[in-house]
C-alpha cells in the first residue's frame, strides 16, 4: 500500500461522503438494488459521471426514491455542485422514514451546507444528526455529527465553541483510530489559540493512536504535525528526530508529498538552528519532488510555507 494525500476541501468532502455512506449501504439490513450497488462502487472509484446515471434510473421509476437522490446528491457534491446535491439530500431527507436514515440525510445536509460556507445551517443539520442518532442507538454518528460542529465553528473561527465539541467527539471515540483523530483536532485548535504547550501534549496523544492504529497518511501526518509543535516549542532534538523517521518513512512507501512536506519543515528548523546551507538544500529538494511529480499545489504549499525563511 502506497501513502495518497487529499489535496482539497472539495475532494475531502467528496471522499468523506463516499467512505462514510458506502460502508453504510453495504452494512445496512436492507438488500440494496443494482442500481445503488452501481452507484456506490462509482462514487468510490470518483466517477461521479456514472453514478448520476445510476441514480436517474432509480428516480426515473420514482422521483421520490429515498436512496436514489442520496446518490444523486452524493455524485453531485462530488462534481462540486453543492447547491443541486443539498436540494437532493432534502428530498432525500423527507422522503426518509427510519430514524437512522434521517441520521444519514442530516449528516449530508450538514456537510453541504457547510461545503456552501453556510455555517448555522451546517450547525443546526448536525445538530438535529445528533438528536436522530440518539434515538437510533449510534454513539458513531453523535461523534462524526460533534467532530463536524468543531469543523465548522473553527472554520468561522468561534474557536471557543468547538473546543467543547471536539472533546465531546473524542470522548464518543470507539477506537484508537478514532481517539487519534480527535486528539488531532484538539492539538490543531490549541495551536490556533496559541496555546501550543497544549497543542504539543494533544498531538503526542495523536502520534501515538496513529502509530498503532492509523492508517499511512494519518501516521505520516500526525507525524509532521508532531515535529511542526516541537519546532514551534523549540524542541528541536525531539522535532528533528520525528521529522528524519517520516521522511525516511515517506521515501520507503513512495510518499512523495510527506517527504516534500518532511523536507520542507525540517528547513525551518536546520534555519532556527544556524544550519542555513543544509534549509536550503531541504527546500530545494522538497520543490525537485514538486516537479518531478508534475504536483502544482505542493509547490505552491512550499513557497507560501518557506516565504521569508532565508531573508
Amino acid at each position: 500500500m502506497k501513502l495518497q494525500y487529499i489535496k482539497s476541501n472539495q475532494v475531502k468532502l467528496q471522499i468523506a461522503l463516499s467512505s462514510i455512506f458506502i460502508a453504510l449501504f453495504f452494512n445496512n439490513v436492507y438488500a440494496m438494488s443494482p442500481e445503488i450497488s452501481a452507484c456506490n462502487l462509482a462514487i468510490e472509484k470518483g466517477d461521479t459521471s456514472a453514478a448520476l446515471v445510476q441514480a436517474g434510473k432509480l428516480l426515473a421509476s420514482n422521483k421520490n426514491d429515498k436512496d436514489g437522490l442520496i446518490c444523486e446528491g452524493r455524485a453531485l457534491a462530488g462534481k462540486g455542485d453543492f447547491k443541486a446535491a443539498l436540494n437532493s439530500f432534502n428530498a432525500a431527507n423527507t422522503q426518509a422514514k427510519d430514524v437512522f436514515d434521517k441520521t444519514i440525510t442530516t449528516l449530508l445536509i450538514g456537510n453541504t451546507h457547510n461545503a456552501l460556507k453556510q455555517y448555522d445551517q451546517a450547525v443546526a443539520s448536525y445538530q438535529q444528526t445528533i438528536v436522530n442518532a440518539k434515538a437510533a442507538n449510534n454513539q458513531g454518528f453523535e461523534r462524526l455529527a460533534h467532530n463536524a460542529i468543531g469543523d465548522a465553528y473553527s472554520e468561522e473561527n468561534k474557536l471557543d465553541l468547538a473546543l467543547p465539541e471536539y472533546t465531546l467527539g473524542s470522548k464518543l471515540a470507539a477506537n484508537d483510530n478514532e481517539r487519534g483523530e480527535s486528539y488531532e483536532k484538539i492539538a490543531l485548535l490549541h495551536h490556533n489559540l496559541n496555546q501550543n504547550s497544549l497543542a504539543l501534549e494533544y498531538q503526542i496523544k495523536a502520534y501515538l493512536m496513529n502509530e498503532t492504529a492509523g492508517n499511512l497518511d494519518q501516521y505520516a501526518h500526525s507525524s509532521i504535525e508532531l515535529g511542526r509543535y516541537y519546532l514551534i516549542e523549540k524542541n528541536y532534538t525531539s522535532a528533528e528526530n520525528v521529522l528524519n523517521k517520516v521522511i525516511k518513512f515517506a521515501k520507503e512507501q513512495g510518499g512523495a508529498y510527506y517527504e516534500a512536506q518532511g523536507s520542507y519543515v525540517l528547513a525551518k528548523l536546520k534555519v532556527a538552528t544556524g544550519d542555513i546551507p543544509t534549509a536550503k538544500a531541504l527546500v530545494e529538494h522538497a520543490k525537485l519532488i514538486a516537479k518531478d511529480t508534475n504536483d502544482k499545489a505542493l509547490n505552491q504549499e512550499i513557497d507560501d510555507e518557506t516565504k521569508g525563511l532565508f531573508n
